[in-house]
């Protein structure tokens, strides 16, 4: 089959740093789907595990077999595993996958069904491949991480920096269509703050300039008790203690070097951690909630509730295209996803 992979850690300007090649199709395990894949997207720890930059891989280190990458696709159901449950072959689906299992970035992929969702009806298989790892990863920060109520969080305030990405861009919508919470973005261009004011924000910031000026200039949305750091986290961590209100909560997702808490102390404020792939990775009880979350952002869709994300869609699924992808993804200007459809 064909596939697109990487052998050793390099730039992205690189022409070895992914590469087309022949891989054998995968056979499923008992708990598998083999999935033939219709679509894929980009995420930045795709651009991180190339690069040899992700916590917890051997990706610098090189290899005779290149690795493949992608952990969100969406397509058909071309075989199932002998435990497997709620699947049939031709099912549409969508996915993420398991970081430490081989990508998506093929032709066929093996993926655990506990992790699959039924793709949304309503839209394609683009743009379903840009909804399952930030929507997953968006939800869980919302919801399991800083606890909000679905349906509540009246009378309060969330601040989401970097609301542009692919994770804000979900998330600013889950917070306005499925909460109470007053939701205020940072960006710092015009084409960033209307995509945000698009995707339910009821105020944008300019996160390239203080804060807490701009959060006293929208009048009571100051102090923050939710905060939603998905970039630059060490760069503005002091700035979101300062507008966190006593008791607040921090959510993280992006990998700081290094990141000093004590500020915290003094207003008996919490820091939670979001990884999507901790359930896979090591296995926990709860693996199964992200399929049925899936499933839930599906429904959500097919609702009119939430909107995909995909702003640029490439063709075919080529290392030349998956290369020009990890480009957008890596610039730190890329608005919602791109994703890339067809062999």
């Amino acid at each position: 089959m064909k596939a697109v992979g990487f052998k050793r850690a390099l730039p992205v300007d690189d022409v070895e740093s992914l590469i087309d090649f022949e891989a054998p199709k995968p056979e499923p395990g008992p708990r598998d789907l083999l999935v033939a894949v219709q679509a894929v997207s980009v995420n930045p720890v795709d651009t991180k595990v190339r690069g040899g930059r992700h916590q917890g891989t051997a990706a610098s280190a090189p290899t005779e077999t290149p690795r493949i990458l992608g952990w969100d696709a969406a397509g058909a159901v071309a075989g199932v595993g002998a435990r497997v449950t709620g699947f049939g072959v031709g099912d549409e689906v969508f996915y993420a996958g398991a970081l430490e299992r081989p990508g998506a970035n093929a032709e066929f992929h093996a993926v655990d069904f506990a992790l699959v969702g039924r793709k949304p009806r309503t839209i394609d298989f683009a743009q379903a491949a840009a909804l399952p790892l930030t929507s997953i990863t968006a939800w869980e920060l919302l919801f399991d991480r800083l606890a909000v109520p679905q349906g509540g969080g009246e009378g309060s305030a969330i601040l989401v920096t970097g609301a542009a990405g692919g994770v804000g861009s979900i998330l600013v919508q889950l917070a306005r269509r499925l909460t109470k919470l007053r939701v205020i973005a940072t960006a710092s261009r015009p084409d960033t703050v209307a995509w945000c004011l698009e995707r339910g924000a009821h105020h944008v910031i300019d996160h390239t300039k203080p804060l807490p000026e701009q959060l006293d200039a929208i009048g009571g949305a100051s102090p923050i008790r939710y905060v939603a750091s998905l970039t630059a986290t060490a760069r503005n961590f002091l700035q979101l203690v300062d507008v966190l209100a006593p008791q607040g909560k921090i959510a993280v997702i992006d990998d700081p070097a290094t990141l000093d808490v004590v500020p915290l102390k003094r207003k008996s404020a919490s820091l939670h951690w979001e990884f999507m792939f901790a359930r896979s990775m090591w296995q926990t009880d709860d693996s199964g909630e992200q399929g049925r979350l899936l499933s839930r952002i599906a429904e959500l869709v097919d609702d009119g509730v939430l909107r995909s994300t995909v702003t640029r869609t490439l063709s075919p699924i080529n290392a030349a295209n998956l290369r020009a992808a990890h480009r957008i993804a890596e610039s730190g200007k890329a608005i919602g996803k791109t994703t890339l459809v067809g062999f």
